[in-house]
């Protein structure tokens, strides 16, 4: 085996920077480097970035098929994994139908396994019931952009920040999640770019910003139907991008007709004056763009926030041009691909509707199969399903459930109640440990493929060293337990091949192949016979709906506000230094070392009336769960807001957060919940419940 460079994609977050792998000749990838001609990350890469080599390392890695025996993993061959699941899945269909089975798929992996991932669930499962953590980070941006503008993406390039006047970053915090991003975001404004930031807490960007609005979490309508209403009576919206392109004005300005600033400065904590300079500034300057993240997203109004940052995008006429638009901040490497390849419940690929007859039988006739015709369920609702007895088997591959998805107690659960659970992996991560099967799974440097970044760009990922022991790529795997289940819909050769079905099944993908990414750096979709090379803005001409749909929405509070029994508001947010579960990022000793193992951000006029000190241990109790951690005291945490990150399973925050969910998504309001904080004694050691319990 000899050493070798390849070029490939950074496997965390959604900004997809371009870098080299080098493997040293032993199987092992021995050094990083970053691409110093990629369109979008110019020669940088974040600390996570640089440190993917451990996320891949052997240490820990599950090189062969496991199978539980009793509260132990013994080793078995892939045959006798294929055809014991095999048979266990064709039980369970004969027994109680293909509603009582489905597949979680990956925002991880590449846009190849989560096609495969659907089709193995719709053409051999015969279920509707796949999904993937778009479910709890972005399936607001689906829903509420496509109701809107007719399409659920990024509208715009990550390099038209260089080309805007006006920067509006909106419960989002990118110099934590999307580093190199958020350094470019600092770049535009000291070149001159006015920076406003929308975020409870005082980021870094807020502490450079022109204008910060400090709102109370959940307030995002409010404070938005104000910003329309200043700009709508002030005539600063577009009048003549109005008339020609939009349906549905008078609608909406008759609905914030009377939502002055003034009106919402108690619900939203910000003064008028301060959301009167906001409207002004954004609507009033030639070019702005919005970027938005899960502080718009996880609530229970979490489509209709998006439709409203839509709808101030287009009353200003900000949208189809260099240097604006409306671009949700994707958090991991390939949650936009997941989403396209149709890894949700009620789209195939390219969001072509599963409850549609001519979408079925256009995917029957492709892969020569009966498809399902039966509505899915959404993640959430296999686990209620599961702890209701309905729902028996899951196939669940590059997720962690039990440690990012809300009210943990009640995911651990579900998972304990199911029949069967199949998890592939790199690790053993808290939701394999659950499982009564485990696959070894390949990483993102042992496997080719694509994936798909926040700004709808396509690019090639190839291996730099062969999978340890027996682990494979997830679409071979699942295209392997297809073949043992008597089916062979999934039969391709190569990546490749996959890409090519996908590519011809999906109609934003069909002028892509792996050469012309490879020559391109990628391609941003829609990329087909009107467009060649590629779209780097949307919407430049017209919305794919035809005129878009300006949509008046109402303010909704919170689910759970703060009360006497849990007098704080909880929030989660990101830390740079740490990516989703924690089951990468924490293998790095460089980037472990510097955040503590959990931790809680309190305002020091909270920690001094609760007798908190810095770094001292306390409790955290919500209606769900209760956890131990320590307290971080700082002043970027308005008094009677805590918060959280999710990375740490000593500490896992969604233990304490709330099931209620957005209606149109079921999206759950990961952003704000309830809760007591306690201090425990200065000597106390932190300890995690679900720790206490017996664990396999």
């Amino acid at each position: 085996m000899h050493s070798r460079v390849v070029k490939t994609v950074c496997p965390f977050c959604g900004v997809g920077c371009g870098m080299y792998l080098t493997s040293d000749g032993q199987g092992n990838v021995c050094g990083v480097a970053p691409e110093q001609d990629h369109p979008i990350s110019l020669g940088k890469l974040c600390e996570k970035g640089w440190s993917s080599v451990y996320a891949i390392s052997p240490d820990n890695r599950i090189h062969h098929p496991l199978k539980r025996k009793r509260d132990r993993f013994v080793t078995i061959s892939w045959d006798q994994a294929l055809a014991e699941i095999s048979t266990f899945l064709q039980d369970i269909l004969e027994e109680s139908g293909p509603q009582a089975v489905g597949v979680i798929s990956s925002a991880r992996a590449t846009n190849e396994d989560n096609y495969a991932a659907q089709k193995f669930a719709r053409a051999v499962l015969k279920t509707n019931n796949v999904d993937h953590c778009a479910r709890i980070c972005h399936s607001p941006t689906v829903a509420g952009l496509k109701q809107v503008l007719g399409s659920g993406a990024m509208t715009n390039s990550t390099k038209d920040l260089f080309d805007t006047e006006v920067i509006v970053v909106f419960g989002a915090d990118p110099t934590e999640n999307h580093s190199v991003l958020g350094g470019q975001i600092i770049e535009a404004k000291l070149a001159g770019a006015t920076l406003i930031v929308v975020d409870p807490r005082v980021t870094r960007l807020a502490k450079l910003a022109d204008i910060h609005l400090q709102l109370k979490p959940g307030t995002n309508i409010a404070l938005i139907n104000a910003l329309l209403h200043e700009i709508i009576s002030n005539d600063w919206h577009d009048r003549d991008f109005i008339d020609n392109r939009c349906d549905g004005f008078y609608a909406l300005k008759s609905n914030v007709e009377k939502i002055t600033p003034e009106s919402v400065a108690e619900i939203t904590g910000v003064d008028g004056p301060l959301i009167r300079k906001a409207a002004e500034r954004y609507s009033r300057a030639n070019r702005a763009m919005i970027l938005y993240g899960m502080g718009i997203t996880q609530f229970v109004s979490g489509t209709n926030n998006v439709i409203a940052l839509a709808d101030l995008a287009l009353i200003c006429g900000h949208i189809g041009k260099p240097g604006t638009g409306i671009n949700p901040l994707r958090g991991q490497n390939n949650v936009q691909g997941a989403c396209d390849m149709g890894c949700l419940p009620n789209v195939y690929p390219g969001y072509q509707l599963a409850d549609e007859a001519d979408t079925q039988q256009r995917f029957a006739a492709a892969w020569g199969d009966d498809v399902a015709t039966a509505p899915g369920l959404t993640s959430l609702g296999m686990t209620k399903a599961a702890q209701a007895g309905d729902f028996r088997a899951q196939i669940l591959f590059g997720e962690d459930p039990v440690v990012t998805d809300p009210d943990q107690n009640h995911v651990r659960a579900a998972y304990k109640a199911m029949d069967l659970l199949v998890v592939a992996e790199l690790t053993m991560t808290e939701t394999a440990k659950l499982a009564d099967y485990i696959l070894p799974a390949a990483s993102f440097a042992e496997k080719a493929g694509t994936f798909t970044n926040c700004e709808r760009r396509v690019q090639r990922i190839n291996p730099v060293i062969p999978p340890p022991g027996e682990a494979m790529g997830d679409w071979q795997w699942l295209q392997a337990l297809a073949e043992a289940m008597g089916s062979r819909v999934l039969n391709w050769h190569s990546s490749e091949a996959v890409f090519d079905e996908m590519a011809s099944l999906t109609p934003s993908y069909q002028g892509m192949n792996y050469q012309k990414l490879d020559r391109n750096h990628g391609l941003q979709w829609p990329c087909n016979a009107n467009a060649p090379q590629g779209t780097a803005i949307l919407h430049q001409q017209q919305f794919p709906i035809g005129r878009a749909r300006l949509t008046p929405v109402h303010y909704v509070p919170i689910d759970e506000p703060a009360d006497e029994l849990f007098p704080l508001l909880l929030t989660t947010n990101r830390l740079h230094f740490h990516y989703g579960c924690g089951s990468m990022s924490r293998k790095s000793p460089l980037l472990e070392r510097e955040t503590p193992p959990g931790i809680l951000f309190i305002n020091p006029q909270d920690a001094s009336a609760l007798s908190i000190q810095l770094y001292g241990p306390v409790g955290v109790r919500s209606r769900r769960g209760y956890i131990e951690t320590r307290a971080m005291i700082t002043e970027d945490i308005q008094p009677g807001l805590v918060s959280m990150p999710y990375h740490f399973k000593e500490a896992p925050s969604n233990q304490l957060t709330n099931t209620a969910q957005d209606p149109v998504t079921k999206m759950p309001e990961l952003k704000a919940c309830a809760v007591a904080v306690i201090a425990l004694p200065v000597d106390h050691i932190p300890s995690a419940v679900w720790q206490l319990k017996e664990e396999p």
